[in-house]
């Protein structure tokens, strides 16, 4: 199996209220770590700054603007592998990637945020951080929110 090296963009998406949002992927729809809740985030694309691809992914996948949110930088330390089928060729791959999360601040609460979720997105819920531990994360979220003590 061919191995591919990606750089990774997320978001945590942190409501007025101090809600966080998570998306779980269609199982049909391709991706890694399928059937686990997801951060917001994506790839980035060749010529794309990172906070242009995070921006980009967060529209793409929730339909969320962040233009006028403030962006933070809050770890570069997570990495991850898994399976995933290329949507273009439908070959299987391992996938190596490298996680820059940002913390993206909206200053309503979250009932009040619309979200449109892209077509990659089964479902979504906005948590408090006590609630987290009863979701199934992916691993590297799980790292990322240990180190963040969110989880412990």
């Amino acid at each position: 199996m061919r191995t591919i090296n990606r750089e990774i963009v997320a978001a945590i998406i942190v409501s007025a209220d101090g809600k966080t949002f998570h998306g779980m992927k269609h199982p049909d729809r391709g991706g890694v770590y399928l059937n686990c809740w997801h951060i917001p985030g994506g790839g980035v694309e060749k010529g794309e700054s990172k906070k242009e691809a995070l921006a980009r992914e967060i529209r793409e996948e929730t339909g969320i603007d962040i233009s006028t949110c403030k962006i933070t930088l809050i770890d570069d330390l997570g990495r991850g592998e898994s399976e995933k089928t290329l949507e273009n060729s439908g070959e299987k791959v391992l996938c190596k990637m490298k996680f820059d999360v940002y913390r993206v601040e909206i200053d309503r609460p979250a009932k009040d945020i619309e979200v449109v979720p892209g077509s990659d997105l089964e479902k979504h819920v906005w948590l408090g951080a006590t609630e987290l531990k009863n979701l199934k994360l992916t691993p590297p979220s799980q790292e990322l929110f240990k180190r963040l003590g969110y989880l412990d």
